[in-house]
C-alpha cells in the first residue's frame, strides 16, 4: 500500500512538473519577431534572452491574444552601465485607436536604479505613465512581474506587490481597455535620446552586447485565443481572477511602494495638464 502510494505521489509531481514545463514554453507561447539571431529560446524551451548591440536589438511577441488574464512574467535586466537601453515588456492590441498596458524598464549607469516605467493606453491615448524605482537590484537575480487586468481594475505587480491600479470608470466618462484583444511584447532596444535622465546619458557601446533573460511565463489564469477567426474564450468564474481588487493589505503595500519609491506620477503633475487633471485622477 505504501508503494502504490508512492508511485501515485511520483506520478502526480511528474504530471504537475509537466503541466509547468508546458504552461511555460516560450516555444509554446511566443515567436521571435526580429532581431536576426539577436533573441534565442535555450535550455528546452524555458528561457528566453534578448540582446541588443550597435546593429539591433530583439524581440518577441505571444502566440495569443488575450482579453483580460493574469499574466506572470520573470525577468532578469541587462546589468551594469545599462544607460540608453530600454526593456520594454507590455500587452497591446493594433490600429490607430490600440490599447496597450506597459511595463518599461529603463536603463541607467552601473550603481544607479533603473526606472520601472508604466502606462495604459486606451483607444490610442495613453498619457499616464507613472514611474518608479525598484527596491531591489532586478539586475542580480529573476523577479516577477505581472499584469492583473479584468473588467473591474488593471493592477501592475512585482513579485506579488501591488504598484499601481487602474481602475474602470466607464461610468465617470474614463475609457477603459475591455474590447480589443492584446497580445504580449518584448523587446531589448536603444534608446538613449530619451531613456536614461531624459537623454542626458548615452549608450556606452564598449558594455554592448546587452543582454535581458526571461523565464517562468504563466498564463493559466486568461481569457485567450490563438486564432483571428475565433472570439476569446473565457471560463472564468465569480471567486476567480476576473473579478479580483486590492484588499486592504494590498492597498497598504501599494502605498507603501508609491510613498517610498514613486518618482513620477501624471495625476499630480499639474504643470503638464494646466486645464486640469484627467478625471480618474480625481476618483481614484
Amino acid at each position: 500500500m505504501a508503494a502504490f502510494t508512492t508511485k501515485q505521489s511520483l506520478l502526480l509531481l511528474s504530471l504537475l512538473l509537466l503541466i509547468s514545463l508546458s504552461a511555460g514554453s516560450f516555444y509554446d507561447n511566443f515567436d521571435i519577431t526580429w532581431g536576426n539571431g539577436r533573441a534565442n529560446i535555450v535550455e528546452s524551451g524555458q528561457l528566453l534572452t534578448c540582446t541588443l548591440d550597435k546593429i539591433s536589438g530583439s524581440g518577441f511577441q505571444s502566440k495569443k491574444e488575450y482579453l483580460f488574464g493574469k499574466i506572470d512574467m520573470k525577468m532578469k535586466l541587462v546589468a551594469g552601465n545599462s544607460a540608453g537601453t530600454v526593456t520594454a515588456y507590455y500587452l497591446s492590441s493594433k490600429g490607430e485607436t490600440w490599447d496597450e498596458i506597459d511595463f518599461e524598464f529603463l536603463g541607467n549607469v552601473t550603481g544607479q536604479p533603473y526606472v520601472l516605467h508604466t502606462n495604459v493606453f486606451t483607444g490610442g491615448k495613453g498619457n499616464r505613465e507613472m514611474q518608479f524605482y525598484l527596491w531591489f537590484d532586478p539586475t542580480a537575480d529573476f523577479h516577477t512581474y505581472t499584469v492583473l487586468w479584468n473588467p473591474l481594475n488593471i493592477i501592475f505587480l512585482v513579485d506579488g506587490i501591488p504598484i499601481r491600479v487602474f481602475k474602470n470608470n466607464e461610468a465617470n466618462g474614463v475609457a477603459y481597455p475591455k474590447s480589443q484583444p492584446m497580445k504580449i511584447y518584448s523587446s531589448l532596444w536603444e534608446a538613449d535620446d530619451w531613456a536614461t535622465q531624459g537623454g542626458k546619458v548615452k549608450t556606452d557601446w564598449t558594455n554592448a552586447p546587452f543582454s535581458a533573460s526571461y523565464k517562468s511565463f504563466n498564463d493559466v489564469d486568461c481569457c485567450s485565443r490563438t486564432s483571428l477567426l475565433n472570439w476569446v474564450t473565457c471560463n472564468a468564474n465569480s471567486n476567480s481572477w476576473m473579478w479580483t481588487t486590492l484588499n486592504s493589505n494590498q492597498y497598504g503595500q501599494m502605498k507603501w511602494v508609491q510613498d517610498d519609491y514613486m518618482i513620477y506620477n501624471y495625476c499630480t503633475d499639474f504643470k503638464r495638464f494646466p486645464q486640469g487633471l484627467p478625471t480618474e485622477c480625481n476618483l481614484n
